[in-house]
C-alpha cells in the first residue's frame, strides 16, 4: 500500500503563505484600503484646507489608488492627534496626521506628559516652509511691534502644545511685549472669530499659509496689522514687517529661536505612526512628493493662495532628528519659562 505523506504544518502554511494574494508580501506592494488623514484642527482651518487639497490628489500616486478621506481630530492644540498617530494609528499605511509645528516640540519643551516622541514619527512629507506671524486687528490700538511692548495686548490660543500659545510667552521673555493669553478656543476659525468681535486684539502666531487659505480678505483688505516674522527670513510681501532676528541679539535668545522656528522650516507637515515599514513609508513618500508636482494640485492650490514649497519626508525627518538634539540648556530654558 503506497503511504502518501503530507507536508508538516510549518510548510503547509509556507506554501499558502506564498500562494494566497494576501500575504504580507502582498499586502506591501499597494495600499488597496482607504487611507485617513486625520486633521489635527477644526473644519475650515488652514491645516484642514491643506489637508482636504491633498486628500483629493495623492491617491492617484500611491499603488492601489486608494481613496483617501479626511476626519478632523481637534484637542489640545494638536496632542490628542499626535497621541493618536503614536498609541493607536493602524501601521498599514492608511493613517495619517498632519497638525501644525506645536506639537512636533511638545514632548521636548512642554509641560504636561505626552505619549509620543515626534523624532520617531515617520514623516511623509510637508508642503510649505512658513512665517509665522504676529498680527493685531487694524481697528486696535496695535500697529507695531512696540505698542505690544508698551501695552498689554490680548492674543487668542487654541490650546497647551499650539504655537498660538507658546509663542506669545516666548516673545514677552525675549523681546519684552506683554501679550496677555487668552486660550482654550477650539481652532482657527474660532479665533477668528474672536478676534472680529474684540475678543482679543489678535494671535500670535498666525502663520502666513493658514492666513492666505482661512482669511485671505484680512490681507487683500488690509484687516490687519502684521508686527513682527517668526521665521529664518523675511517674506517677500513683508519687507518692511521686523523678523525676529532682528529684535535679539544675545546668542543664546538667537539659539533658542533656531529651535522654535525650526518646524516653520516644514509648514503643513504629513507623518504616519512609528514604526512603518520602510516599504510603505518610501511608497507613501514618493506619492507624497509626485503630488506636489501634479498640476491638478498645483492648480487647486494656486486658487486658495496656498504656498507650494515642498520638503521631502527624508528632509523632514532629518530636521526633526535635529530640533530633537537642541542641547539641553536651551531646551530647559524653554521650559523654564513656558512654566511659569
Amino acid at each position: 500500500m503506497t503511504r502518501i505523506r503530507l507536508p508538516g504544518k510549518a510548510a503547509l502554511v509556507g506554501v499558502l503563505a506564498c500562494a494566497l494574494p494576501w500575504g504580507p508580501a502582498a499586502a506591501q506592494d499597494t495600499i488597496d484600503r482607504p487611507i485617513n488623514i486625520y486633521v489635527a484642527g477644526t473644519a475650515g482651518g488652514g491645516i484642514d484646507l491643506y489637508a482636504r487639497v491633498l486628500a483629493r490628489h495623492i491617491g492617484r500616486h500611491i499603488p492601489g489608488k486608494p481613496t483617501v478621506n479626511v476626519q478632523t481630530m481637534p484637542g489640545a492644540g494638536g496632542i490628542r492627534a499626535a497621541n493618536f498617530l503614536a498609541q493607536q494609528a493602524p501601521k498599514d499605511g492608511t493613517a495619517i496626521v498632519t497638525f501644525a509645528g506645536g506639537p512636533i516640540l511638545e514632548p521636548l519643551i512642554g509641560s504636561r506628559k505626552v505619549d509620543y516622541d515626534s523624532s520617531q514619527f515617520t514623516w511623509i512629507g510637508a508642503v510649505s516652509k512658513d512665517v509665522g506671524m504676529c498680527i493685531a486687528w487694524g481697528a486696535s490700538p496695535f500697529k507695531t511691534i512696540k505698542d505690544a511692548q508698551r501695552e498689554t495686548m490680548i492674543v487668542a490660543g487654541t490650546g497647551a502644545g499650539s504655537d498660538t500659545d507658546t509663542w506669545p510667552v516666548i516673545l514677552n521673555e525675549l523681546i519684552g511685549t506683554k501679550f496677555k493669553l487668552v486660550t482654550g478656543y477650539q481652532g482657527t476659525q474660532e479665533t477668528v472669530i474672536a478676534i472680529e468681535r474684540g475678543e482679543a486684539h489678535g494671535r500670535c502666531t498666525f502663520s502666513l499659509s493658514a492666513l492666505k487659505t482661512a482669511k485671505p480678505d484680512w490681507l487683500r483688505d488690509k484687516k490687519i496689522n502684521v508686527l513682527t516674522q517668526l521665521a529664518f527670513e523675511k517674506h517677500k510681501d513683508f519687507l518692511d514687517v521686523p523678523l525676529i532676528y532682528d529684535l535679539v541679539s544675545k546668542p543664546d535668545d538667537r539659539q533658542l529661536l533656531d529651535m522654535m522656528i525650526g518646524p516653520s522650516a516644514m509648514a503643513r507637515p504629513f507623518a504616519g505612526p512609528p514604526g512603518l515599514s520602510p516599504k510603505i513609508a518610501a511608497m507613501l513618500r514618493r506619492a507624497f512628493d509626485a503630488t506636489m508636482k501634479d498640476p491638478a494640485f498645483v492648480a487647486e492650490g494656486e486658487k486658495i493662495q496656498a504656498e507650494i514649497l515642498p520638503t521631502t519626508g527624508e528632509d523632514v525627518q532629518k530636521l526633526v532628528t535635529k530640533l530633537y538634539g537642541t542641547p539641553k540648556p536651551v531646551v530647559e530654558r524653554v521650559k523654564k519659562f513656558l512654566t511659569h
